[in-house]
């Protein structure tokens, strides 16, 4: 492990022991059951990991990671495509008219026609998710210098060529960063998707502490929630360390 990797790590703990230390503060000085200690959060975490908890976090981990893929594999070829002025002529204005729509609205409507099982929530995770990575995707490809593709064509490059070696290159940082931004927006929907008309997944385990006025349990739900946000995140990172070598 290099220097600078252990640097990286150990900000991390830093970073956890200050955010746990602000938590214990605040706990204490509030006094009230709303604000329980990271103590009595990690003891409801433990007892949830013996009841039910992992079920409620695969549940909610594939939902999440299908809804991700489903975007990117729509996502990402239309937005490459759109280098070509026909194409961007005819997805434009789609996305114009769509996407300052807040998607979340949709929801009762795909209930509606899908049912309340994991294929609405999938649906609705991934439609939001779709156009932040279609707009970014877009705005990449459309800004490829064309002296870049020049270049290539003079080698005697066709079409392929150009879009793996150019178009999809110099785009690839650009849907990592929207990756990342659809990573909170997916769990932040996942979260609103879950807390009706389902009984499995974190939101609803939230929902359901909540109502309960059970709030080491619904911290603990909380804190799952964030780390399935925190291992998607790192996977991600891991993903463009191996692909993104350029940078």
């Amino acid at each position: 492990m290099s220097r600078s990797e252990k640097k990286h790590k150990l900000s991390y703990l830093i970073a956890a022991f200050l955010l746990i230390l602000a938590w214990s503060v605040i706990s204490h000085l509030l006094n009230s059951p709303a604000v329980p200690s990271p103590h009595l959060v990690f003891l409801s975490f433990i007892q949830q990991l013996e009841r039910d908890l992992i079920t409620h976090f695969l549940i909610s981990a594939y939902r999440v990671v299908y809804s991700i893929l489903l975007a990117l594999s729509l996502a990402i070829p239309i937005g490459l495509t759109t280098h070509e002025k026909v194409v961007d002529s005819f997805v434009a204005p789609f996305i114009y008219l769509l996407y300052p729509i807040p998607h979340i609205v949709f929801l009762p409507l795909i209930v509606i026609f899908f049912g309340i099982g994991d294929l609405s929530k999938i649906i609705l995770i991934a439609m939001i998710v779709f156009f932040q990575v279609l707009v970014t995707t877009r705005d990449a490809a459309r800004s490829v210098n064309k002296y870049y593709i020049y270049s290539l064509l003079s080698l005697g490059a066709n079409k392929k060529d150009i879009y793996i070696h150019v178009i999809f290159p110099f785009a690839l940082p650009k849907i990592i960063t929207a990756m990342r931004i659809g990573i909170g927006t997916s769990i932040a929907v996942l979260f609103f998707a879950e807390s009706f008309a389902t009984t499995k997944g974190l939101g609803y385990l939230i929902m359901d502490s909540w109502s309960r006025a059970d709030y080491p349990s619904l911290y603990a739900g909380i804190v799952s929630m964030a780390i399935l946000g925190f291992i998607l995140y790192l996977i991600l990172e891991l993903v463009e360390r191996r692909v993104c070598k350029w940078m």
